[in-house]
C-alpha cells in the first residue's frame, strides 16, 4: 500500500500538518499508520518521549530527581510500570509527570518537524500525539483529527493488547481529555467502534477528500 500511493501527498502543492489525537484505545495509532501508508510524514510522541526519558535523555535526571531513585530499574532504565503506577494514582504527581516530560517532548517535536520541512520531501506531516497540547501540537497543525470510539470499546483494546486490568484502563482514561474536551478541538472526527479494516478505508476516504479540497484551496 505505502509503495503504491506514496505519490497521491505529492500531489498536494503546499505542506499541510494534520494533528491526530485521541484517548487511549481510540485508534489514533491506527489512523497515523495508514497516513503514513498513503504517503505523510509521522511524528509520534509517544516515540519521542521514549527518547527524553531514556538514561541520558533530557527529561530522565528530572524524573529522578522528583519521583526517586526507585523508579530506576536494575538495567538503569526507568521503569516505566513503576513510574505508570506511581503518576496515575495521584494527581499532583501526574500533572509534575506531564510538565517535566511535555517540554522536552515539545522541544523534539519542533526540532522534528522542521527537519522533515527542510528536507524538502514531505507535503503532508502527520503529529501523533495524545495529549493536544497548545505549543507543538494546536499551535502546528493545520487541522485537528480527532479519534474517537465509545468507552468499553476502548478499554477492552487496551486491556488486549497491554493486559492491563479494567481498573488500570480506566484510571490512564480518566487522567486524559473527556471525550467531549477532545470533540471540542477537532475538525475532523475519525469514529473508530468498527474492525482495524473500516478505520482504514475511513482515513483513505478522507484523505483523498481532503487532497482534492487542499489542491483547489492551493489553486
Amino acid at each position: 500500500m505505502r509503495q503504491n500511493n506514496a505519490g497521491m501527498a505529492k500531489q498536494v502543492t503546499t505542506m499541510k500538518i494534520i494533528g491526530v489525537t485521541g484517548g487511549i484505545g481510540s485508534g489514533k495509532s491506527t489512523v497515523s499508520r495508514t497516513l503514513r501508508d498513503l504517503g505523510a510524514a509521522v511524528v509520534d510522541a509517544d516515540v519521542l518521549a521514549k527518547s527524553v526519558t531514556t538514561a541520558g535523555g533530557k527529561a530522565f535526571d528530572e524524573l529522578v530527581e522528583y519521583f526517586g531513585k526507585d523508579i530506576i530499574g536494575e538495567n538503569g532504565e526507568l521503569d516505566r510500570a513503576k513510574l505508570a503506577s506511581i503518576a496515575f494514582g495521584d494527581k499532583v504527581k501526574l500533572h509534575a509527570l506531564n510538565c517535566i516530560t511535555h517540554k522536552h517532548i515539545t522541544e523534539k517535536i519542533y526540532d522534528t518537524v522542521e527537519i522533515l520541512k527542510n528536507t524538502g520531501k514531505w507535503d503532508i506531516i502527520v503529529i501523533d500525539a495524545p495529549i493536544p497540547v497548545e505549543k507543538g501540537f494546536l499551535d502546528l497543525a493545520d487541522e485537528v483529527w480527532v479519534v474517537s470510539a465509545e468507552r468499553e470499546t476502548r478499554i477492552k483494546r487496551v486491556m488486549e493488547r497491554s493486559g492491563f486490568s479494567y481498573g488500570e484502563v480506566s484510571d490512564r482514561m480518566d487522567s486524559q481529555l473527556r471525550e467531549d474536551e477532545y470533540l471540542k478541538l477537532a475538525d475532523e472526527v475519525l469514529y473508530n467502534n468498527g474492525s482495524i479494516e473500516e478505520m482504514e478505508q475511513t482515513v483513505v476516504r478522507l484523505f483523498l477528500q481532503k487532497k482534492q479540497e487542499w489542491q483547489r484551496t492551493d489553486g
